[in-house]
C-alpha cells in the first residue's frame, strides 16, 4: 500500500480512468445525475443484487408486507423467526422500491417531490427497518451474513449518488484485499507440498487477478463479456489442477492430495462469493485461513514424524 497517495485520487492508467483506495487502483465510472429516477434505478439494481446473493425465499413482494410482519411478530421458534425476519426484510426492500417507482412516475408527470414528502419518509423507514433486520440474513452459501449488502440500498437512498459510488470503491478495495489474502494463504499452504509444488501458484494468481477485474467491472460495462468469461475459465483451470502423485503413492499422500483439492475448491468458491457480492466476507475468510493453517500444521507434523522414524 502506498500511503503517500491520497485516497480517492483519480488517474488515467493505460487509457482507463481509475481511483485509488487502500493499495488498489480501481476502475472508475462516472456516476449518473443525482435525480429520483437515477436513484430508483440504482436502488432497484442494488435490491436485485442483494436477493441474488442471499439465501432463497426472501424476495417477498412489498404488497405482502403486513402478512410478512405478522408472520415474524407471531413466530416463537428462534430458527423460524430468523428466517421470517429475513423474509420481512425482503418485503420491506420491495415496498421501498414500490414507493420509489410511484414517486418517479409522479415526478415524470410534473409533480414536484420534496425530500420531506410523506412517501419519501415512508420509503426511508422501510429501508431502515430492512437494514436492521439484515443481520438475520445469511449469504447463499450459509457460511455467514453479508450485512453490508443490506445497507447499500439505504445508503443509495440517503446519500448523493456520486458519494455512494465513492463508498463502493472503498468496499471493492477491501474485497480485493481479501481476494489477495485468500490466494496467498492458499499458495503458501500448498506450494511446500511436492504433489502441488510451484505449479498451482500461477493458476491461483491468474484466478485472483481475474476475480479483482470482475469485482471492479459493472455488469453494464461492454468489457463484461471478456471479464466474466476470463473469470470463469480461470476458476476452471484452478479446480482442474491435478496433484502429482506417484502410482504407488502412500495412503497419507492420497489423503493429503484429497484434502488439498478440497481446500482449493473451497478457496475458489469463497473468492467467487466475495467477488460477485463485491463486499468482504470476514468470517468466511478467517475460517478459510484457519483451515489452511490447520492443514499445513498437520502435513508438516506428519512429515516430521516420518523423518524421525525413517
Amino acid at each position: 500500500m502506498n500511503e503517500s497517495i491520497p485516497l480517492g485520487t483519480r488517474k488515467v492508467i493505460d487509457g482507463q480512468d481509475r481511483t485509488y483506495y487502500y493499495g488498489y487502483w480501481i476502475k472508475a465510472y462516472d456516476p449518473p445525475a443525482n435525480t429520483l429516477k437515477a436513484k430508483k434505478r440504482l436502488i432497484e439494481g442494488l435490491t436485485r443484487r442483494l436477493f441474488n446473493h442471499v439465501e432463497h425465499g426472501l424476495n417477498i413482494p412489498g404488497s405482502r408486507l403486513e402478512a410478512a410482519r405478522t408472520a415474524y411478530d407471531t413466530e416463537t421458534d428462534p430458527a423460524r423467526k430468523r428466517i421470517k425476519g429475513a423474509m420481512l426484510a425482503g418485503s420491506l426492500f420491495n415496498r421501498a422500491t414500490d414507493i420509489f417507482t410511484k414517486l418517479v412516475e409522479l415526478q415524470a408527470l410534473g409533480v414536484e417531490i420534496q425530500s420531506d414528502n410523506q412517501l419519501m419518509r415512508e420509503c426511508g423507514k422501510c429501508l431502515q427497518d430492512a437494514l436492521t433486520l439484515g443481520r438475520l440474513v445469511q449469504h447463499r452459501s450459509g457460511e455467514e451474513g453479508i450485512d453490508e449488502l443490506w445497507g447499500e440500498p439505504f445508503k443509495a437512498f440517503t446519500m448523493p449518488i456520486d458519494a455512494f459510488y465513492e463508498s463502493r470503491y472503498v468496499k471493492i478495495a477491501m474485497t480485493m484485499r481479501d481476494i489477495d489474502r485468500i490466494t496467498e494463504t492458499l499458495i503458501e499452504t500448498l506450494s511446500g507440498l511436492d504433489m502441488f509444488g510451484p505449479g498451482i501458484a500461477p493458476h491461483l494468481r491468474a484466478y485472483a487477478e481475474a476475480a479483482k477485474i470482475k469485482c471492479e467491472t459493472l455488469r453494464t460495462d461492454p468489457a463484461i463479456f471478456d471479464v466474466w468469461s476470463t473469470f470463469v475459465v480461470a476458476a476452471q483451470q484452478v479446480t482442474g489442477f491435478a496433484p502429482h502423485l506417484a502410482d504407488d503413492a502412500a495412503d497419507i499422500d492420497e489423503r493429503e492430495s484429497s484434502e488439498g483439492i478440497h481446500l482449493i475448491r473451497r478457496g475458489v468458491d469463497l473468492i467467487s462469493y466475495i467477488t460477485r457480492a463485491r463486499v468482504p466476507m470476514p468470517k468466511s475468510t478467517k475460517d478459510f485461513i484457519d483451515a489452511c493453517e490447520a492443514f499445513y500444521r498437520a502435513a508438516s507434523g506428519r512429515r516430521k514424524a516420518d523423518n524421525e522414524t525413517s
